[in-house]
């Protein structure tokens, strides 16, 4: 190869690194992010597995149905997986399911930010959930790895952002019930989420 290829390779392979770096740091504005948790992470918290079923699929599977609602309704979405970006938007919820070491340990549960926009929207969740998903309900959490894992810190969602744990994965009672219902529970986000935005 001559010095002169090799120089224009070294070029773009520079201008392929400025624009990923660019493309990193950029900030996304939009009404509502939808979090897949887990999704496309393939080494450390890949999520939960039990009987067949994985976690980060029902993940995608709710928070894709619960972005062509929203969609439909002519409401600016973003989808994204266990990578999230810099993002400022109105409302934002991360989808997933529970795994606990011993079956049917935990349910439904809601982690968030502690601020008093998010605890109102999870207290809302919390009444509109409750009303369909009839196992145990945790206390909502918040915790120092929350914050790390969820991306807390790169999110300004000004009504709030919640992790809604929509039940266990591990428990067969729990995922028996909700696999044929993953599309009621989609519907039930999305117009959770289009009655908050209309407060």
């Amino acid at each position: 190869m001559s010095e002169r290829k090799v120089l224009i390779f070294i070029a773009w392979c520079i201008f392929a690194i400025l624009i990923y770096a660019l493309w990193q740091g950029r900030v996304v504005n939009t009404t509502v992010l939808i979090q897949a948790g887990h999704v496309g992470r393939e080494k450390g918290n890949t999520g939960s597995i039990c009987n067949g079923l994985v976690e980060s699929k029902w993940n995608d599977r709710v928070a894709r149905r619960v972005e062509d609602i929203l969609k439909k309704k002519g409401i600016d979405v973003t989808r994204v997986g266990a990578k999230i970006p810099v993002v400022n938007t109105v409302i934002a919820v991360a989808i997933h399911f529970d795994g606990a070491a011993h079956e049917c340990a935990t349910g439904a549960s809601i982690g968030h930010d502690g601020s008093a926009e998010s605890k109102r929207l999870a207290k809302s969740w919390r009444q509109e959930y409750g009303k369909f998903f009839p196992f145990k309900w945790h206390k909502d959490n918040f915790t120092p790895n929350l914050r790390h894992y969820y991306g807390f810190s790169k999110v300004s969602a000004s009504k709030g952002f919640l992790v809604l744990e929509l039940g266990e994965i591990t428990c067969k009672k729990q995922t028996d019930w909700l696999e044929p219902r993953l599309g009621e529970v989609a519907n039930r986000i999305a117009n959770f989420i289009i009655k908050e935005l209309k407060k």
